[in-house]
């Protein structure tokens, strides 16, 4: 039996949630469920090779569902699991911080 070598659960979570996207797409996300071309409007920098990619990841993860509906052209909405709403508090906290962090003076990462 191949054992399997346990890593610290943050470096896990980062693993999920590193980069620019992933917690923009849940902080979106939270207001409930988004189409594709939504979430696009709400990351008008994101391409939409990345956006896919994505929001692929998080699916993998568990954090996000995508539900495809018949007919034409295709339509496909996208929302947070339990394991993903789980995540908001945590998103929130970090928005929080950084509003608390700037309006301390601390200087902003350029």
């Amino acid at each position: 039996m191949k054992s399997r070598v346990s890593r610290c659960p943050i470096e896990e979570v980062m693993q999920i949630l590193s980069g620019r996207w992933p917690t923009l797409l849940i902080y979106y996300l939270k207001q409930g469920t988004k189409r594709f071309s939504d979430l696009r409007r709400d990351n008008p920098t994101i391409s939409h090779k990345m956006l896919a990619l994505e929001l692929r990841k998080l699916e993998d993860a568990g954090i996000v569902t995508r539900t495809e509906f018949d007919g034409y052209p295709l339509r496909v909405e996208y929302e947070l699991t339990p394991a993903g709403e789980r995540l908001v508090p945590l998103i929130d906290a970090l928005g929080d911080w950084w509003e608390a962090t700037s309006d301390a003076g601390v200087p902003s990462i350029a």
